[in-house]
Protein backbone atom coordinates (compact mmCIF):
# COMPACT_ATOMS: atom_id res chain seq x y z
CA UNK A 1 0.00 0.00 0.00
CA UNK A 2 1.45 3.60 -0.69
CA UNK A 3 1.81 5.84 1.96
CA UNK A 4 2.73 9.44 1.42
CA UNK A 5 5.29 11.51 3.35
CA UNK A 6 3.23 15.14 3.93
CA UNK A 7 5.45 18.56 5.38
CA UNK A 8 2.72 20.90 6.54
CA UNK A 9 3.73 24.37 5.48
CA UNK A 10 3.83 26.74 8.31
CA UNK A 11 2.79 30.22 6.43
CA UNK A 12 -0.36 30.27 4.85
CA UNK A 13 -1.06 31.13 1.45
CA UNK A 14 -3.44 31.58 -1.39
CA UNK A 15 -6.17 28.69 -1.20
CA UNK A 16 -5.45 25.89 -3.90
CA UNK A 17 -7.07 22.52 -4.80
CA UNK A 18 -4.31 19.55 -3.80
CA UNK A 19 -5.84 16.83 -6.26
CA UNK A 20 -4.91 12.98 -5.37
CA UNK A 21 -5.28 10.18 -6.96
CA UNK A 22 -5.77 6.55 -6.47
CA UNK A 23 -6.53 3.51 -8.53
CA UNK A 24 -6.20 3.07 -12.52
CA UNK A 25 -5.21 4.48 -15.29
CA UNK A 26 -9.37 6.01 -15.74
CA UNK A 27 -9.01 7.96 -12.14
CA UNK A 28 -5.64 9.43 -14.03
CA UNK A 29 -7.45 10.83 -16.72
CA UNK A 30 -10.16 11.94 -14.65
CA UNK A 31 -8.06 13.90 -12.07
CA UNK A 32 -6.33 15.35 -15.10
CA UNK A 33 -9.70 16.84 -16.32
CA UNK A 34 -10.75 17.88 -13.20
CA UNK A 35 -7.42 19.91 -12.81
CA UNK A 36 -7.72 21.14 -16.23
CA UNK A 37 -11.42 22.74 -15.04
CA UNK A 38 -9.82 23.93 -12.57
CA UNK A 39 -6.96 25.66 -14.03
CA UNK A 40 -9.31 26.91 -16.56
CA UNK A 41 -11.37 28.74 -13.61
CA UNK A 42 -8.04 30.02 -12.74
CA UNK A 43 -7.65 28.19 -9.17
CA UNK A 44 -4.44 27.40 -8.37
CA UNK A 45 -4.39 23.56 -8.42
CA UNK A 46 -1.44 20.82 -7.71
CA UNK A 47 -1.07 17.05 -7.93
CA UNK A 48 -0.28 15.46 -4.83
CA UNK A 49 1.86 17.81 -3.32
CA UNK A 50 3.62 16.56 -0.23
CA UNK A 51 3.83 20.40 0.60
CA UNK A 52 0.29 20.44 2.89
CA UNK A 53 -0.91 24.33 3.19
CA UNK A 54 -3.66 25.58 5.87
CA UNK A 55 -5.81 26.80 3.16
CA UNK A 56 -5.83 23.57 0.46
CA UNK A 57 -8.74 22.45 -0.49
CA UNK A 58 -8.00 18.43 -0.77
CA UNK A 59 -9.83 16.08 -3.56
CA UNK A 60 -9.23 12.78 -3.29
CA UNK A 61 -10.19 10.40 -6.17
CA UNK A 62 -10.75 7.69 -4.79
CA UNK A 63 -10.50 3.23 -6.02
CA UNK A 64 -13.31 0.76 -4.91
CA UNK A 65 -12.50 -2.02 -7.02
CA UNK A 66 -11.02 -4.73 -4.68
CA UNK A 67 -10.37 -4.78 -1.11
CA UNK A 68 -6.71 -3.84 -1.18
CA UNK A 69 -7.56 -0.63 -3.31
CA UNK A 70 -10.60 0.44 -0.91
CA UNK A 71 -8.85 -0.17 2.21
CA UNK A 72 -6.06 2.75 0.66
CA UNK A 73 -8.72 4.97 -0.36
CA UNK A 74 -10.20 4.70 3.18
CA UNK A 75 -6.71 5.35 4.90
CA UNK A 76 -5.73 8.59 2.85
CA UNK A 77 -9.38 9.37 3.69
CA UNK A 78 -8.54 9.36 7.19
CA UNK A 79 -5.39 11.12 7.10
CA UNK A 80 -6.12 13.78 5.40
CA UNK A 81 -9.62 14.16 7.51
CA UNK A 82 -7.41 14.04 10.21
CA UNK A 83 -5.08 16.96 9.07
CA UNK A 84 -8.32 19.28 8.21
CA UNK A 85 -9.28 18.46 12.37
CA UNK A 86 -5.59 19.88 13.34
CA UNK A 87 -6.44 22.66 11.33
CA UNK A 88 -3.30 22.24 8.41
CA UNK A 89 -5.96 22.29 5.85
CA UNK A 90 -9.09 23.94 5.03
CA UNK A 91 -10.94 21.15 3.26
CA UNK A 92 -11.58 17.45 2.43
CA UNK A 93 -13.72 16.88 -0.88
CA UNK A 94 -13.93 12.99 -1.78
CA UNK A 95 -14.69 11.82 -5.26
CA UNK A 96 -14.36 8.76 -7.80
CA UNK A 97 -15.40 5.09 -7.42
CA UNK A 98 -15.37 4.43 -3.45
CA UNK A 99 -17.31 7.26 -3.19
CA UNK A 100 -19.79 6.59 -5.82
CA UNK A 101 -20.24 3.06 -4.15
CA UNK A 102 -20.12 3.57 -0.80
CA UNK A 103 -21.19 7.57 -0.39
CA UNK A 104 -23.96 6.72 2.73
CA UNK A 105 -21.10 4.62 4.57
CA UNK A 106 -18.93 6.87 4.41
CA UNK A 107 -20.65 9.84 5.20
CA UNK A 108 -21.81 8.44 8.46
CA UNK A 109 -18.30 6.88 9.16
CA UNK A 110 -16.02 9.65 8.02
CA UNK A 111 -18.44 12.80 8.73
CA UNK A 112 -15.90 15.45 9.00
CA UNK A 113 -15.07 14.72 5.31
CA UNK A 114 -16.46 18.32 3.37
CA UNK A 115 -18.45 16.59 0.53
CA UNK A 116 -18.87 13.55 -1.36
CA UNK A 117 -18.89 13.29 -5.36
CA UNK A 118 -19.62 10.20 -7.47
CA UNK A 119 -17.82 9.59 -10.62
CA UNK A 120 -20.03 11.20 -13.14
CA UNK A 121 -20.64 14.76 -10.46
CA UNK A 122 -17.73 16.95 -11.99
CA UNK A 123 -20.11 19.86 -12.44
CA UNK A 124 -21.04 19.70 -9.38
CA UNK A 125 -17.78 19.18 -7.47
CA UNK A 126 -16.39 22.16 -9.61
CA UNK A 127 -19.36 24.35 -8.06
CA UNK A 128 -18.28 23.31 -4.35
CA UNK A 129 -15.03 24.69 -4.97
CA UNK A 130 -16.60 27.89 -6.47
CA UNK A 131 -15.87 26.92 -10.09
CA UNK A 132 -18.18 26.13 -13.14
CA UNK A 133 -17.64 23.63 -15.63
CA UNK A 134 -16.58 25.27 -19.06
CA UNK A 135 -18.14 22.97 -22.02
CA UNK A 136 -15.14 24.54 -24.50
CA UNK A 137 -12.36 22.93 -22.24
CA UNK A 138 -13.61 19.81 -23.64
CA UNK A 139 -10.47 17.55 -24.45
CA UNK A 140 -8.43 20.01 -22.58
CA UNK A 141 -6.63 18.20 -19.33
CA UNK A 142 -3.40 18.99 -16.77
CA UNK A 143 -1.39 15.71 -17.63
CA UNK A 144 0.09 14.21 -14.35
CA UNK A 145 2.54 11.57 -16.43
CA UNK A 146 5.15 12.81 -18.54
CA UNK A 147 3.90 15.26 -20.98
CA UNK A 148 4.93 12.82 -23.92
CA UNK A 149 2.69 9.94 -23.19
CA UNK A 150 -1.38 10.48 -22.19
CA UNK A 151 -3.54 7.82 -20.61
CA UNK A 152 -6.92 8.66 -23.43
CA UNK A 153 -10.18 7.82 -22.22
CA UNK A 154 -12.47 7.45 -25.77
CA UNK A 155 -15.61 5.75 -22.99
CA UNK A 156 -17.09 5.56 -19.30
CA UNK A 157 -18.74 2.80 -17.91
CA UNK A 158 -19.15 -0.74 -19.07
CA UNK A 159 -22.31 -3.42 -20.39
CA UNK A 160 -20.74 -6.45 -19.85
CA UNK A 161 -22.39 -8.93 -17.30
CA UNK A 162 -18.86 -10.02 -15.84
CA UNK A 163 -20.12 -12.13 -12.54
CA UNK A 164 -17.11 -10.65 -10.29
CA UNK A 165 -16.84 -7.15 -11.72
CA UNK A 166 -18.33 -3.84 -9.94
CA UNK A 167 -17.13 -1.52 -12.25
CA UNK A 168 -20.53 -0.67 -13.92
CA UNK A 169 -21.89 -0.20 -10.24
CA UNK A 170 -19.13 2.52 -9.73
CA UNK A 171 -19.26 3.96 -13.65
CA UNK A 172 -22.38 2.64 -14.95
CA UNK A 173 -23.52 1.90 -18.17
CA UNK A 174 -21.00 2.08 -21.59
CA UNK A 175 -20.85 5.49 -22.97
CA UNK A 176 -19.19 6.62 -25.87
CA UNK A 177 -17.45 9.30 -26.48
CA UNK A 178 -17.77 10.96 -30.33
CA UNK A 179 -14.83 10.43 -32.94
CA UNK A 180 -14.94 14.04 -33.11
CA UNK A 181 -14.38 15.09 -29.88
CA UNK A 182 -11.57 12.19 -29.50
CA UNK A 183 -9.79 14.02 -32.17
CA UNK A 184 -10.04 16.92 -30.65
CA UNK A 185 -8.95 16.14 -27.57
CA UNK A 186 -6.01 14.10 -29.31
CA UNK A 187 -5.30 17.50 -31.33
CA UNK A 188 -5.19 19.18 -28.10
CA UNK A 189 -2.69 16.62 -26.35
CA UNK A 190 -0.27 16.46 -29.47
CA UNK A 191 0.10 19.85 -29.31
CA UNK A 192 1.75 19.98 -26.32
CA UNK A 193 4.01 17.58 -26.68
CA UNK A 194 2.19 14.07 -26.01
CA UNK A 195 3.63 11.57 -28.81
CA UNK A 196 1.63 8.40 -27.36
CA UNK A 197 -1.95 8.02 -26.72
CA UNK A 198 -3.03 4.88 -24.81
CA UNK A 199 -6.23 4.43 -24.97
CA UNK A 200 -8.62 3.13 -22.64
CA UNK A 201 -11.87 2.37 -21.41
CA UNK A 202 -13.41 -0.53 -18.95
CA UNK A 203 -14.13 -2.00 -22.80
CA UNK A 204 -12.29 -0.56 -25.81
CA UNK A 205 -14.11 -3.27 -27.76
CA UNK A 206 -17.69 -1.95 -27.26
CA UNK A 207 -16.41 1.50 -28.48
CA UNK A 208 -19.24 2.76 -31.10
CA UNK A 209 -22.02 0.59 -30.43
CA UNK A 210 -24.14 3.31 -28.01
CA UNK A 211 -23.38 6.14 -30.86
CA UNK A 212 -22.67 4.55 -34.31
CA UNK A 213 -24.46 1.29 -33.89
CA UNK A 214 -21.26 -0.73 -34.46
CA UNK A 215 -18.41 -1.66 -33.04
CA UNK A 216 -16.61 1.59 -34.57
CA UNK A 217 -12.71 0.71 -32.83
CA UNK A 218 -11.28 0.63 -36.21
CA UNK A 219 -12.54 4.02 -37.59
CA UNK A 220 -11.55 5.67 -34.54
CA UNK A 221 -8.00 4.09 -34.53
CA UNK A 222 -7.41 5.34 -38.40
CA UNK A 223 -8.77 8.59 -37.29
CA UNK A 224 -6.32 9.18 -34.42
CA UNK A 225 -3.45 7.94 -36.29
CA UNK A 226 -3.88 10.59 -38.90
CA UNK A 227 -3.22 13.05 -36.27
CA UNK A 228 -0.20 15.01 -36.79
CA UNK A 229 2.26 14.29 -33.83
CA UNK A 230 0.99 11.14 -32.45
CA UNK A 231 3.70 8.43 -33.04
CA UNK A 232 2.33 5.65 -31.03
CA UNK A 233 -1.54 4.66 -30.31
CA UNK A 234 -1.46 1.85 -27.78
CA UNK A 235 -4.67 -0.41 -26.70
CA UNK A 236 -5.39 -1.47 -23.04
CA UNK A 237 -8.76 -3.02 -22.30
CA UNK A 238 -10.18 -5.07 -24.94
CA UNK A 239 -12.58 -7.59 -24.37
CA UNK A 240 -12.47 -10.50 -26.14
CA UNK A 241 -16.39 -11.57 -26.59
CA UNK A 242 -17.02 -10.09 -29.55
CA UNK A 243 -13.92 -8.73 -30.10
CA UNK A 244 -13.38 -6.52 -33.81
CA UNK A 245 -10.98 -8.34 -35.97
CA UNK A 246 -11.06 -5.01 -38.34
CA UNK A 247 -9.28 -3.32 -35.16
CA UNK A 248 -6.32 -5.57 -36.41
CA UNK A 249 -6.55 -4.50 -39.89
CA UNK A 250 -5.82 -0.97 -38.34
CA UNK A 251 -2.58 -2.27 -36.68
CA UNK A 252 -1.33 -3.59 -39.86
CA UNK A 253 -2.20 -0.49 -41.89
CA UNK A 254 -0.91 2.27 -39.75
CA UNK A 255 2.33 2.15 -38.80
CA UNK A 256 1.73 4.52 -35.63
CA UNK A 257 -0.44 1.84 -34.08
CA UNK A 258 1.31 -0.50 -31.56
CA UNK A 259 1.52 -4.33 -32.22
CA UNK A 260 0.41 -4.12 -29.22
CA UNK A 261 -2.80 -5.08 -27.10
CA UNK A 262 -3.79 -5.82 -23.84
CA UNK A 263 -6.69 -8.33 -23.53
CA UNK A 264 -7.78 -9.35 -19.98
CA UNK A 265 -8.97 -13.32 -20.53
CA UNK A 266 -9.86 -13.90 -16.74
CA UNK A 267 -9.85 -17.83 -16.94
CA UNK A 268 -9.41 -20.53 -19.40
CA UNK A 269 -11.68 -23.29 -18.02
CA UNK A 270 -15.30 -23.81 -19.68
CA UNK A 271 -16.97 -23.97 -15.73
CA UNK A 272 -14.97 -20.94 -14.49
CA UNK A 273 -15.59 -18.99 -17.76
CA UNK A 274 -19.10 -19.86 -17.27
CA UNK A 275 -19.94 -18.54 -13.69
CA UNK A 276 -17.97 -15.90 -14.79
CA UNK A 277 -20.50 -14.50 -17.08
CA UNK A 278 -17.85 -13.63 -19.86
CA UNK A 279 -19.35 -14.98 -22.99
CA UNK A 280 -16.96 -17.30 -24.06
CA UNK A 281 -15.42 -20.49 -23.70
CA UNK A 282 -12.09 -22.22 -23.70
CA UNK A 283 -11.72 -23.08 -27.34
CA UNK A 284 -13.16 -19.82 -28.71
CA UNK A 285 -10.45 -18.24 -26.05
CA UNK A 286 -7.66 -20.21 -28.10
CA UNK A 287 -9.21 -19.44 -31.51
CA UNK A 288 -9.15 -15.93 -30.47
CA UNK A 289 -5.69 -15.78 -29.14
CA UNK A 290 -4.28 -17.85 -32.60
CA UNK A 291 -6.50 -15.52 -34.79
CA UNK A 292 -4.99 -12.60 -33.24
CA UNK A 293 -1.43 -13.78 -33.79
CA UNK A 294 -2.07 -15.30 -37.07
CA UNK A 295 -3.02 -11.67 -38.68
CA UNK A 296 -0.49 -9.70 -36.80
CA UNK A 297 2.47 -11.86 -36.00
CA UNK A 298 4.63 -9.77 -34.30
CA UNK A 299 1.82 -8.48 -31.97
CA UNK A 300 2.70 -8.48 -27.74
CA UNK A 301 -0.22 -9.69 -26.03
CA UNK A 302 -1.03 -8.72 -22.58
CA UNK A 303 -3.22 -10.85 -20.44
CA UNK A 304 -4.56 -10.68 -16.96
CA UNK A 305 -5.96 -13.96 -14.58
CA UNK A 306 -7.91 -14.12 -11.36
CA UNK A 307 -6.98 -17.05 -9.33
CA UNK A 308 -9.28 -18.30 -6.48
CA UNK A 309 -12.72 -17.14 -8.23
CA UNK A 310 -15.33 -19.54 -6.10
CA UNK A 311 -15.49 -22.92 -7.24
CA UNK A 312 -11.85 -23.10 -8.76
CA UNK A 313 -10.56 -26.54 -8.11
CA UNK A 314 -7.11 -28.06 -7.88
CA UNK A 315 -7.95 -29.05 -11.93
CA UNK A 316 -8.78 -25.56 -12.80
CA UNK A 317 -6.35 -24.34 -11.56
CA UNK A 318 -3.75 -27.07 -13.21
CA UNK A 319 -5.42 -26.28 -16.30
CA UNK A 320 -4.77 -22.34 -16.59
CA UNK A 321 -1.26 -23.51 -15.42
CA UNK A 322 -0.82 -25.81 -18.51
CA UNK A 323 -2.88 -22.90 -20.74
CA UNK A 324 -0.48 -20.09 -19.90
CA UNK A 325 2.66 -22.30 -20.66
CA UNK A 326 1.29 -23.52 -23.88
CA UNK A 327 -0.14 -19.88 -24.81
CA UNK A 328 3.71 -17.99 -24.31
CA UNK A 329 1.56 -14.41 -23.16
CA UNK A 330 4.23 -11.54 -24.07
CA UNK A 331 3.09 -9.62 -20.80
CA UNK A 332 0.97 -11.32 -17.84
CA UNK A 333 -0.57 -10.02 -14.45
CA UNK A 334 -2.77 -12.23 -12.00
CA UNK A 335 -4.34 -11.41 -9.82
CA UNK A 336 -6.73 -12.95 -5.91
CA UNK A 337 -10.34 -12.98 -6.61
CA UNK A 338 -11.68 -10.73 -4.26
CA UNK A 339 -15.42 -10.82 -3.03
CA UNK A 340 -17.03 -7.47 -3.85
CA UNK A 341 -20.91 -7.19 -2.88
CA UNK A 342 -23.54 -6.65 -4.70
CA UNK A 343 -22.12 -8.37 -7.78
CA UNK A 344 -23.24 -11.76 -9.37
CA UNK A 345 -20.48 -13.57 -7.79
CA UNK A 346 -20.63 -12.36 -4.26
CA UNK A 347 -24.27 -15.15 -4.24
CA UNK A 348 -21.67 -17.75 -4.34
CA UNK A 349 -19.66 -18.99 -1.18
CA UNK A 350 -15.94 -17.75 -1.56
CA UNK A 351 -14.59 -21.28 -0.95
CA UNK A 352 -10.97 -20.94 -1.91
CA UNK A 353 -8.64 -19.75 1.15
CA UNK A 354 -6.62 -16.78 0.94
CA UNK A 355 -3.73 -18.84 1.23
CA UNK A 356 -4.48 -20.81 -1.69
CA UNK A 357 -5.23 -18.00 -4.05
CA UNK A 358 -1.76 -16.27 -3.13
CA UNK A 359 -0.11 -19.48 -3.59
CA UNK A 360 -1.72 -19.79 -7.05
CA UNK A 361 -1.20 -16.53 -8.12
CA UNK A 362 2.79 -16.86 -7.53
CA UNK A 363 2.62 -20.21 -9.55
CA UNK A 364 1.58 -18.23 -12.17
CA UNK A 365 4.18 -15.37 -11.94
CA UNK A 366 6.33 -17.74 -11.45
CA UNK A 367 5.82 -19.43 -14.61
CA UNK A 368 5.05 -16.05 -16.36
CA UNK A 369 8.43 -15.38 -15.41
CA UNK A 370 10.49 -17.80 -17.04
CA UNK A 371 8.79 -17.04 -20.28
CA UNK A 372 9.19 -13.20 -20.14
CA UNK A 373 13.04 -14.46 -19.49
CA UNK A 374 13.04 -16.87 -22.53
CA UNK A 375 11.47 -14.01 -24.93
CA UNK A 376 13.78 -11.52 -23.88
CA UNK A 377 16.73 -13.25 -24.58
CA UNK A 378 15.58 -13.83 -27.84
CA UNK A 379 16.00 -10.19 -28.79
CA UNK A 380 19.48 -9.62 -27.73
CA UNK A 381 21.54 -8.31 -30.46
CA UNK A 382 17.83 -6.77 -31.87
CA UNK A 383 17.64 -3.30 -32.33
CA UNK A 384 14.44 -1.44 -31.27
CA UNK A 385 12.64 1.94 -31.36
CA UNK A 386 12.05 3.33 -27.60
CA UNK A 387 10.80 6.12 -26.01
CA UNK A 388 12.31 7.39 -23.43
CA UNK A 389 10.79 7.95 -20.33
CA UNK A 390 13.13 8.63 -17.34
CA UNK A 391 16.31 9.02 -15.97
CA UNK A 392 16.54 6.59 -13.50
CA UNK A 393 20.07 6.93 -11.07
CA UNK A 394 22.63 5.95 -13.74
CA UNK A 395 20.22 4.81 -16.59
CA UNK A 396 17.31 6.55 -19.04
CA UNK A 397 14.84 4.41 -19.15
CA UNK A 398 12.59 3.70 -21.79
CA UNK A 399 9.93 1.20 -23.57
CA UNK A 400 9.43 -0.54 -26.78
CA UNK A 401 5.76 -0.10 -28.84
CA UNK A 402 5.47 -3.84 -26.83
CA UNK A 403 5.61 -2.14 -23.30
CA UNK A 404 3.16 -0.35 -21.32
CA UNK A 405 4.06 2.40 -18.42
CA UNK A 406 4.13 0.98 -15.01
CA UNK A 407 3.23 -2.87 -15.78
CA UNK A 408 5.20 -4.45 -18.91
CA UNK A 409 9.30 -4.06 -19.05
CA UNK A 410 11.33 -1.84 -19.49
CA UNK A 411 14.83 -0.75 -21.42
CA UNK A 412 17.63 0.89 -19.39
CA UNK A 413 20.37 2.41 -21.26
CA UNK A 414 23.50 3.70 -19.72
CA UNK A 415 23.13 7.31 -18.80
CA UNK A 416 27.26 7.28 -17.57
CA UNK A 417 28.44 7.24 -21.52
CA UNK A 418 25.20 8.60 -23.26
CA UNK A 419 22.97 10.80 -23.54
CA UNK A 420 19.18 10.59 -24.39
CA UNK A 421 16.61 13.36 -23.83
CA UNK A 422 13.40 12.40 -21.80
CA UNK A 423 10.48 12.28 -24.50
CA UNK A 424 12.39 11.53 -27.29
CA UNK A 425 12.54 8.27 -29.46
CA UNK A 426 16.06 6.27 -29.90
CA UNK A 427 17.08 3.17 -31.42
CA UNK A 428 18.76 0.81 -29.10
CA UNK A 429 20.14 -2.19 -29.54
CA UNK A 430 19.68 -4.81 -27.02
CA UNK A 431 22.92 -5.71 -25.37
CA UNK A 432 21.44 -8.38 -22.52
CA UNK A 433 18.37 -9.28 -20.97
CA UNK A 434 16.59 -10.32 -17.59
CA UNK A 435 13.37 -11.30 -16.92
CA UNK A 436 11.61 -8.46 -17.19
CA UNK A 437 14.24 -5.64 -18.21
CA UNK A 438 16.63 -5.36 -21.63
CA UNK A 439 19.67 -3.09 -21.40
CA UNK A 440 20.91 -1.68 -24.65
CA UNK A 441 23.17 0.89 -25.98
CA UNK A 442 21.52 3.86 -28.38
CA UNK A 443 22.47 3.26 -31.79
CA UNK A 444 22.39 5.86 -34.93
Amino acid sequence: MRTKQIKVSQTAIKPRVNVVTLGCSKNIHDSEVLMGQLKGNLIDVVHESSNIQENDIVVINTCGFIDNAKQESIDTILQFSELKEQGKINKVIVTGCLSERYKPELQAEISNVDAYFGTNDLPDLLSSIGANYRHELLGERLLTTPSHFSYFKIAEGCNRPCSFCAIPLMRGKHVSKSIDDLVKEAKFLASNGTKELILIAQDLTYYGLDIYGKRNLGDLLRHLSDVEGIDWIRLQYAYPSGFPMDILDAMNERSNICNYLDMPLQHITDNMLHSMRRGINKQKTIDLVNKIRDKVPNIALRTTLICGYPGETERDFEEMMNWVEDTRFDRLGCFTYSHEEKTHAFDLIDDVPEEVKESRVEQIMEIQQGISYEINQEKIGQTYKVLVDKLDGDYFVGRTEFDSPEVDNEVLIDGKNTYARIGDFVQVKIDRAEDFDLYGSIVS
